[in-house]
C-alpha cells in the first residue's frame, strides 16, 4: 500500500529507546511552540513517525511522477519551517535516497521556536548520518514567530534559494494564535518564501483537516482559498477532502494520519 510505511528499526529503537518517546494521540489544536520538554516527547512518538511517513510517500509519488526534477544534482539544500523533531526531513531524505542515489548530500536550514524539539531533531540526525548513504548538514535557526515582523527575520536569515520548502503541521498554529491577524496565513507564508525557490525548486505544505474555532473555518479550505490568493503555481495535492497514511512502529500498528497537502511552484 503506497500509504502505508514501517518506521525504519533504527529509527524505531533510537526515538523509543534511546530519546524516550512516548507514543499519545491528541486530537486537540497543537500549539507545539509552547510545549515543555515531556510535551515534546509525547510529539516525538506520535507526531513524528507520522510525518516521516507523510513525507516519504509523498515524496516519493512525486519523485516517481517527475524524475527528471532533481536528476542532474549531488546536492539539495532544504527549508523546513516550524520543523519541530524533523520527521518529515527524514522521510523525504529517504525519499531522495530511494529515487536519487546520486544526491550524497542534502543541506537543511531547519527553524523553529520550541528549543526541546531542536535538541531532538540533533540527535536524529546525528544518528542519521551514521547509517544512511545520504549525508544531511543541519543548521538550526532557532526562532520564534509571533508576528509579520519575525516572518521578516526569518526571511533575511535565508540568504540562498532552496531546491525544496517544506512546512509540516505549523501553519495551524499560527492561524490558532492569530498571528497574522486576520490574514489568511497561508497565503501570508507561501507569498513570503515561494521567491526562496530555485526556478526548479517546490514547496509542500502539510496540515491537520480540523475546523479552526478561532477562524471559523475548515483548515484545507483555508489553505486552499491562501493559495489561491497568493499566485502560486499547483503541482500535486491530495484527492477529496484529505489523504490517510499509515505508520507502524512499535508502539502502534497501523497507526493513522489524515491531513490536507499541496505542492507548489513558482507561478508559470
Amino acid at each position: 500500500m503506497q500509504d502505508s510505511v514501517i518506521l525504519p528499526q533504527w529509527l524505531d529503537n533510537l526515538i523509543f529507546e534511546q530519546l524516550g518517546a512516548k507514543y499519545c494521540r491528541s486530537n486537540a489544536d497543537m500549539t507545539v511552540i509552547d510545549w515543555d520538554k515531556n510535551d515534546v516527547l509525547n510529539y516525538l512518538g506520535t507526531y513524528f513517525p507520522r510525518s516521516y511517513a507523510e513525507s516519504y510517500c509523498i515524496f516519493s509519488v512525486f519523485f516517481k511522477k517527475y524524475p527528471e526534477r532533481f536528476s542532474n544534482k549531488m546536492e539539495l539544500s532544504v527549508f523546513d519551517f516550524g520543523c519541530g523533531t524533523g520527521g518529515e526531513i527524514f522521510g523525504l531524505v529517504d525519499a531522495l535516497s530511494n529515487y536519487f542515489p546520486e544526491i550524497k548530500q542534502v543541506r537543511i536550514i531547519a527553524l523553529d521556536g520550541n528549543q526541546h524539539a531542536l535538541r531532538l531533531l540533533e540527535r536524529v540526525k546525528e544518528n542519521y548520518n551514521t547509517v544512511s548513504k545520504t549525508s544531511i548538514i543541519l543548521r538550526i535557526v532557532p526562532l520564534r514567530i509571533d508576528d509579520f515582523y519575525d516572518l521578516t527575520t526569518a526571511k533575511r536569515i535565508l540568504r540562498q534559494d532552496f531546491d525544496i520548502i517544506m512546512t509540516f503541521k505549523a501553519i495551524c498554529e499560527f492561524v490558532t494564535k492569530e498571528r497574522f491577524e486576520q490574514r489568511n496565513a497561508y497565503a501570508h507564508i507561501v507569498r513570503e518564501f515561494l521567491p526562496k525557490l530555485k526556478g526548479d525548486g517546490i514547496m509542500l505544505l502539510v496540515d491537520v483537516t480540523t475546523y479552526s474555532n478561532v477562524s471559523k473555518e475548515w483548515l484545507p479550505k483555508m489553505m486552499d482559498a491562501g493559495l489561491d490568493e497568493s499566485g502560486c503555481s499547483l503541482l500535486q495535492k491530495n484527492e477529496s477532502y484529505n489523504q490517510t497514511f499509515y505508520v507502524t512502529h512499535n508502539k502502534m500498528k497501523c497507526d493513522i494520519s489524515k491531513i490536507a497537502w499541496r505542492l507548489i511552484q513558482k507561478p508559470r
